[in-house]
């Protein structure tokens, strides 16, 4: 008896869960990396021209970042310094493409802009979802 109840909650659950993961098929989410494209080229304005030239830098500081994070991630300071000569590096080569200081120093802060948005983004359909909850209760 145990067994069957046991295989009914399973089933169930199994249930609840693949009807949860059809109310928005894959397909239909946005692409993260889509959407980071067009926030930063937005924010900063870029035309053809200078996206040609940003969008090399800003992924190899992505990619270079990345590893500084992996390679330091047991020594802060080691880590930021590393970062802070990268971040040097990329300012310098940004300035060459936006040659607008205000352009430049945007650039420096745009991942940190987008995860906010990002972040403000998945707070607020978590709270509609809880709300879609308690309203069926």
């Amino acid at each position: 008896m145990k067994k069957i109840f046991t295989l009914i909650c399973l089933l169930a659950f199994l249930q609840i869960n693949a009807q949860a993961q059809q109310e928005r098929p894959l397909a239909d989410r946005p692409n993260i990396q889509g959407l980071k494209i067009a926030f930063i080229t937005k924010q900063l304005s870029l035309n053809s021209e200078e996206a040609q030239k940003f969008w090399p830098v800003y992924y190899d500081f992505s990619d270079k970042a990345r590893r500084i994070r992996q390679e330091e991630k047991d020594d802060e300071i080691a880590f930021e310094e590393k970062m802070l000569t990268e971040r040097k590096k990329f300012k310098a080569e940004m300035k060459k493409i936006l040659v607008a200081d205000d352009r430049v120093n945007k650039s420096l802060t745009l991942d940190r802009d987008f995860n906010n948005v990002i972040k403000k983004e998945l707070e607020a359909r978590r709270d509609q979802r809880l709300q879609k909850g308690l309203n069926k209760q």
